[in-house]
């Protein structure tokens, strides 16, 4: 049964999982360059699936639907996701930013690189976990019946979109590629 979070939780799990392969590139190229081609993969991830995806569902689609259901958007829970998604698009185009100068050896642009993906990191992963234990729970409890059917449709119909001309599936590839090694 499908509950107006089910999709979005499924998403995180994925999420969480490219998190953790960029973590462990960091933590095996401690003192010295990361492998580059996997930490940009990493950071398309995140731009395109992680942000213009999943966090455009929750952005377009949840958070309205709760305000409909009596959750303000200025204040609590909504508000703080909203400012955690706008502190996590600032750290992956830090990342985004700093990589061609770290690809060409640049010791500060790595640093920057890191220090950035290991903030995304931290918020990343506090933020997943608010969400699919306080959020979400709530989410489940107010949308429920035709209001869930619908918004499920509209999850769907959102996936059948191009993010930069990929597609979800891509995506997801994407992202079995980068955790078959993990």
């Amino acid at each position: 049964m499908d509950t107006a979070t089910s999709t979005l939780r499924a998403e995180h799990r994925r999420i969480l999982a490219v998190v953790d392969v960029l973590e462990t590139e960091l933590n095996r190229a401690r003192g010295g360059a990361p492998d580059f081609d996997t930490v940009d993969d990493c950071i398309t991830f995140f731009r395109l699936f992680a942000d213009a995806c999943h966090h455009a569902k929750e952005e377009d689609l949840l958070f309205p639907e709760l305000q409909q259901s009596g959750m303000p958007r200025e204040t609590g829970p909504i508000a703080v996701m909203l400012e955690e998604h706008r502190l996590g698009r600032a750290f992956v185009r830090g990342m985004a930013d700093a990589l061609p100068d770290a690809r060409a050896g640049e010791i500060h642009a790595r640093d920057v690189l890191e220090r950035n993906a290991r903030d995304y990191i931290a918020l990343i992963r506090a933020h997943i976990g608010k969400e699919d234990h306080v959020l979400f729970n709530m989410a489940d409890r107010m949308v429920g019946g035709t209001a869930c059917g619908r918004l499920c449709s509209a999850y769907a119909h959102a996936d059948t979109g191009r993010f930069e001309q990929c597609t979800k599936a891509q995506l997801e590839a994407l992202a079995e590629r980068l955790t078959a090694g993990n």
